[in-house]
C-alpha cells in the first residue's frame, strides 16, 4: 500500500518535502526507501547517519498505520506527489508539499481556479466585493480556493456554495479539525462540490507556524489570486507574495485611504506586486478565460507540429519536445517534467512566445504554434 509508506516518509524525523523527493527519486518509491539498507541511504545527497538510521526504524511505519486507519474512518484520502490525483499546479513548485490529505469530492485539478483571500475583520464592502467576484465566476465554472477563516475566506466559501461553484478550503489543521469550529456547517456543505485540503494529518490542531505554509498552497492552487481586504501585515499579503513567486496573476481590491484593511491592498498596488481590481472582467481577461478553451482531444497527425527549430537552446528544445507530446501543458507540469525551475521556465516560455514558437492559453497552459 503506497499511501502507507508515503505517509510514513512524512513522519520520519528530519525528513522534509524536498528530502522526500530526493529519497523517492533515488530509491524509486516510498516503499523502496524503507527497504533500502543504511549504506545505500547514506549515498543519497542530504542523508546523514542519523536520518538513515531513523528511516530504518519501524516507528514511522507504525505511526503511519494509525494515520491510514484515521483517514479510512474519515473517508479522506492521502495524496502523494506522484499520484495522478495530486494537484498538478503544485507539483513543479520548489516548496510544494510532498503529501496532502483531502476530504471531499471536488476536482483538485479543475481547469480554472481563483484564490480569494483577505482579512478576518472583513467589512460589508469586502464581503460585497467577494460575492460579486464569485458570482462573476459562475459562467466559467471556476473553483474558488480560500482558507476557511473568518472574514473574506468564509464569505468566499459561502458565496461559492450559493452560486453552485466548487470551493476548496486549505487548512492549517487536520481535515477533521475544523477551525474555527463555527464554520463546521460550511465545511460539511463544501465537500460535495469541493473539499478540505491540508498537509497536516488527522487530529492535528492549527498551529501558528502552519498558517503561512497553508497560504503557499492557496497561492499554488490558484490561477489568479485576489486580495480583497488586508491590513499592512498579515496572511493575505503572505499569500500574495507566494503567488508572485509562483508566477500567478495577483490582483488587489483598492480601498479607502487610511482605512486599516485597505492598507495592505493599496500597498500591493503601489509596489506593483498586484494589479488593481476594478471589475470581474479584469480577472477574466488576465487569465484569458474569455478565450475559446483548448481542445483536450488527441493530436491530429495531419496538423501535428512541424520539426523543432534549430535556433533554440538546449532548455528551449526540451520544452518544445514536451509540448509536441500533448495538445497543451500547464506551466507547473512543464516545470515538473523538464526539471527547469519555475522562474527560469517562465522566462524561456515568454521568449519562445515572442519568437512565435509557442502560444499561451487560459489557465497558465501552453501549446506549440
Amino acid at each position: 500500500m503506497q499511501s502507507l509508506h508515503a505517509i510514513a516518509l512524512t513522519l520520519v524525523p528530519g525528513v522534509g518535502d524536498v528530502l522526500i523527493r530526493q529519497l523517492v527519486s533515488y530509491c524509486g518509491s516510498p516503499e523502496a526507501v524503507f527497504a533500502a539498507p543504511v549504506a545505500k541511504l547514506l549515498r543519497i545527497p542530504g542523508i546523514g547517519e542519523v536520518t538513515a538510521r531513523a528511516i530504518r526504524q519501524p516507528a514511522a511505519v507504525t505511526e503511519a498505520e494509525k494515520v491510514v486507519k484515521q483517514i479510512e474512518k474519515l473517508k479522506a484520502r492521502a495524496l502523494f506527489y506522484t499520484d495522478t490525483d495530486f494537484p498538478a499546479r503544485l507539483r513543479g513548485l520548489y516548496d510544494a508539499p510532498a503529501l496532502l490529505y483531502y476530504l471531499g469530492e471536488g476536482n483538485l485539478n479543475a481547469p480554472r481556479t481563483i484564490g480569494l483571500v483577505g482579512t478576518r475583520q472583513a467589512t460589508d464592502y469586502g464581503r460585497r466585493v467577494t460575492e460579486e467576484i464569485v458570482q462573476a465566476m459562475q459562467p466559467y465554472g471556476v473553483t474558488v480556493i480560500s482558507g476557511l477563516a473568518y472574514g473574506i475566506d468564509i464569505a468566499a466559501h459561502r458565496a461559492s456554495i450559493g452560486a453552485g461553484l466548487p470551493t476548496i478550503a486549505v487548512m492549517a489543521s487536520g481535515v477533521d479539525v475544523i477551525y474555527p469550529s463555527q464554520h463546521q456547517k460550511t465545511a460539511q456543505e463544501m465537500q460535495f462540490l469541493g473539499g478540505l485540503l491540508t498537509e497536516s494529518r488527522p487530529g492535528i490542531k492549527p498551529d501558528a507556524r502552519m498558517f503561512p505554509a497553508r497560504n503557499r498552497i492557496i497561492a499554488g492552487l490558484s490561477d489568479v489570486v485576489v486580495v480583497i481586504e488586508a491590513a499592512a501585515k498579515g496572511g493575505a499579503l503572505i499569500t500574495a507574495e507566494y503567488a508572485n513567486n509562483y508566477h500567478r496573476e495577483v490582483f488587489a481590491v483598492p480601498g479607502q485611504l487610511n482605512q486599516a484593511f485597505s492598507l495592505g491592498c493599496n500597498k500591493l498596488i503601489r509596489e506593483n506586486k498586484a494589479q488593481i481590481y476594478t471589475r470581474p472582467q479584469d480577472l477574466i481577461e488576465a487569465v484569458r478565460w474569455d478565450a475559446p478553451a483548448p481542445s483536450d482531444g488527441p493530436v491530429n497527425p495531419r496538423t501535428a507540429a512541424p520539426a523543432l527549430p534549430v535556433d533554440v537552446t538546449e532548455e528551449e528544445s526540451q520544452i518544445l519536445s514536451l509540448l509536441r507530446q500533448t495538445p497543451s501543458y500547464h506551466i507547473d507540469d512543464l516545470s515538473w517534467k523538464s526539471t527547469i525551475p519555475m522562474g527560469q521556465l517562465a522566462a524561456l516560455l515568454l521568449n519562445l512566445e515572442f519568437r512565435g514558437f509557442v502560444r499561451s492559453l487560459p489557465g497558465k497552459k501552453y501549446q506549440l504554434v
